[in-house]
Parts: structure tokens; sequence; C-alpha cells
């Protein structure tokens, strides 16, 4: 296994045009928003799960990259299958846990990439993952639309000679997401993490959106992934000062954004810190 040995900051950008991103339950599954802002979000769930539906697909040949966390899945049933391997019921008792630990690490991606809790009722613990996700954030406020759509099938005879009935559909028009990502080189190891694994978490994040459209989320997209890799474990540099270095604005001040053409990203690269290497993964 050729192990993560350094830290990796990045800056995953994304965009949504006629769409809904990310729907909030607590709001009619309108799209999520900063109330006091007005800026749009989408929660780092949302895409943890666009992450884990691509390597479902991407890796469902390969050994060690099933989905633990998936609909309909039953958790205990998992875990128990892995207390019944002969790996962990044959390891003494005070080791079946950290065996359980490994097994579950070497066969679930999400665990390793993500971590997990195990919480059944006799074999609970926790596995921490080395990729961890902030909610994304849209650059400026977002402004959700919503649309009135008629249905003209009905569902039981009894309601055919009714008149369509009348639903909604809410969208953003346009909105530029920033989400931020931390790996940390240490859980990596834990949970054995690999540069392999690395390049197919990139791969995820590249192209999870073409492989998970939705009429719904309307046209999704990456626009830019940029990685801050630190010349050590612990890091070179805090993470927020090379956040700092790129800047997303708009091309115009006075315009109303409708595109990615609208803004534009610089990055400083003359004050990169020492000890970290710059990476534009897309």
């Amino acid at each position: 296994m050729n192990e993560i040995k350094n830290r990796i900051d990045f800056i995953y950008v994304f965009d949504v045009q006629d769409g809904n991103p990310n729907g909030d339950p607590d709001a009619g599954n309108l799209p999520r928003v900063d109330t006091e802002t007005g800026c749009g979000l989408v929660t780092d769930v949302c895409l943890k799960r666009k992450v884990r539906n691509y390597v479902d697909v991407a890796m469902r040949d390969k050994s060690g990259y099933d989905i633990f966390i998936q609909e309909a899945a039953v958790l205990d049933n998992r875990v128990e299958d892995i207390y019944a391997t002969s790996k962990v019921k044959d390891a003494p008792k005070e080791k079946k846990k950290e065996s359980a630990k490994k097994a579950l690490c070497e066969k679930y991606f999400d665990i390793r990439a993500f971590g997990a809790v195990i919480a059944t009722k006799e074999k609970q613990g926790q596995v921490r993952g080395p990729i961890q996700l902030t909610f994304a954030r849209s650059i400026d406020p977002i402004f959700s639309h919503s649309h009135a759509i008629t249905r003209m099938a009905v569902t039981k005879e009894a309601d055919k000679e009714k008149e369509r009935t009348i639903g909604r559909k809410a969208t953003v028009p346009y909105g530029l997401y920033v989400a931020h990502g931390f790996i940390s080189a240490n859980l990596a190891r834990q949970t054995e993490f690999s540069e392999e694994d690395l390049k197919i978490f990139w791969e995820a994040l590249t192209n999870m959106f073409d492989n998970d459209r939705s009429a719904a989320r309307g046209l999704m997209s990456v626009r830019k992934i940029i990685a801050f890799e630190h010349s050590s474990e612990l890091g070179n540099a805090p993470a927020n000062k090379l956040f700092d270095l790129v800047t997303i604005k708009k091309a115009n001040e006075d315009s109303t954004p409708r595109s990615f053409g609208d803004y534009v990203i610089s990055i400083d690269k003359d004050n990169l810190p020492e000890g970290v290497r710059l990476v534009e993964i897309f």
C-alpha cells in the first residue's frame, strides 16, 4: 500500500444552473440557504453521497471498493457479517474490535475515506476518516425561483375526470459554490487510505455530477479543484492562509451572474508558503 504521507487541503468549486443543488426538507425542499446572507448552501453529506455513488459504479468490480452507506442498507447486518468472518472471529477477544475495524476499512471505500460510527447493540465504535468536507457556500446570494408545473396523468381511476393538478418546482437560476476539504495523513494511515484511493477520490469529485443527473438538479458542473499538498504529515501552513490565496469574484460587480464566465478565479502563487505545493486537480 502506498500510504499518504503528507497533509492535503483543497478547494472544490462547482456551479448549478436552473436546478436545486440540495433541497432543504425543513423548508419544503427549497434550495438550502443561509437566512442571514442569502447565500446558497450544499451540505457535506450531499457531496459525500455523490462521491459514494460514483465509486459504487466506477469500482463495482474491484475488491475493497464496496460502499457501506447505501440506500436501504441495514448497517447492523453489514457489521455482523464482518464479525462473522474468520479474520475477526478467530481474533483474541481483546483484539476483536480492532480486527473488525481493520476489516471494515479494507472492504468499504467510504469508511476508509470518511470514517463511520458503528452503533450496533454490542459492537459500538468509531472510525475516524481522513477526509473531511465543509458545507459548500455560494459566492453570491442565490434567488430561489418557484415554478408551477401541471400533472396531466392521475394515479387512481376515480380521479380520471378531475382537472390537472398543479405542483411546484424550485430552482436556482445560477449559483457558484465553494467547499473546502481536508485530508489527514495521520488518519489515512489508520484507515489505510492509500494513494490509489486518493486518485479515485479526485476522479469522483471531477466526474460525479455527470453520473448523477436529475431533472431537479438542473445543470451541475465541477469548475475547479485546487489542492495544497504539504511536505509533512502535520502540514507547513494553516489551511485558512492557503485558502486565502484563492480569490473568486465577479468579473463585473454590477452584473447578475448567470454563468461561470461571469466569475474570475485567481491564485496568488507568489505567496505560497514554503513546503506547500499547489496542484490544480481540475
